[in-house]
């Protein structure tokens, strides 16, 4: 079985280093649909996955300076205390006996749903930001967003739902957190946009993915052997992603993780 969970973290971190996407929206459904392993377990084991394969990339990006950090403060003013507040719902639930499997079920087909949403949108508004400027038809929005205050309460708001949702399913930290920047910070480069989810990722899913494992729902060994397949194949498919048109494997994708989460949803 330690084999297959290699070659599970093998093919989704090809899918990753192909698409930039697709780490907790993959890897937690195999695991309950390919592995048979309970959704709880899943998704917190997939948490620790996601942190210690995204602190490369935190690396990388400030050598750079590309890290927003004043906008990865404000999400996780939000996301921080969101998480604590889901992992204490958990807790509370599993003292009292409550099966969890159900609410991880809809937490994921949620979560899937709308990253497979928020993959087309995502590179929608890349291009029309990069192109064309703001949409006419969100003009009046956007002019609000640019007075402070209302982008700084919007960033934490968004941040704490991000943060119950990943807590919850270990999916929406990369494409979804890249649709609030991209929404609310239409002048970011693409990179910037790119290095401030990261920076931001890796301490909400290290904090929820200590919180399941003081709940016993994270699997030590199925996590090292993820992780030993998955960094090789995120290298491989970062090599052979820049062959493949990327608007074809994000529709895809977008299409697999719908039809994915309908199925957790039913």
């Amino acid at each position: 079985m330690e084999l297959g969970y290699i070659l599970a973290g093998l093919g989704v971190g090809f899918m990753v280093g192909l698409t930039g996407v697709g780490g907790g929206s993959l890897m937690t459904p195999l695991l309950i649909f390919g592995f048979g392993i309970p959704p709880l377990t899943a998704v917190g084991t997939d948490l620790l996955f996601a942190a210690l394969t995204k602190v490369g990339g935190i690396w990388a990006h400030w050598r750079h300076h590309t890290i927003q950090w004043r906008v990865v403060g404000l999400l996780a003013l939000g996301s921080i205390p969101a998480t604590v507040i889901a992992l204490q719902i958990l807790k509370l639930l599993q003292i009292r006996g409550v099966q969890l499997e159900g609410l991880i079920n809809t937490a994921l087909g949620i979560a899937l749903v709308l990253t497979a949403l928020a993959l087309p949108m995502k590179s929608w508004l890349q291009r029309v930001v990069a192109r064309e400027g703001l949409p006419r038809l969100l003009q009046p929005i956007y002019s609000l967003r640019w007075e402070r205050r209302f982008t700084t309460v919007s960033t934490v708001i968004m941040g704490a739902v991000l943060g119950f949702l990943v807590t919850l399913s270990s999916i929406g930290a990369g494409a979804l957190g890249a649709i609030v920047l991209l929404y609310l910070y239409p002048g970011l480069r693409t990179v910037q946009v790119v290095a401030t989810d990261i920076a931001h990722a890796v301490p909400l899913t290290a904090i929820a993915g200590v919180g399941h494992w003081h709940l016993g729902s994270v699997d030590l060994a199925l996590l090292g052997s993820l992780l030993l397949g998955s960094l090789p194949g995120i290298y491989v498919g970062s090599h052979v992603g820049v062959n493949i048109p990327e608007r074809a494997m994000q529709a895809a994708l977008a299409t697999l993780l719908m039809v994915v989460g309908i199925k957790f949803i039913f």
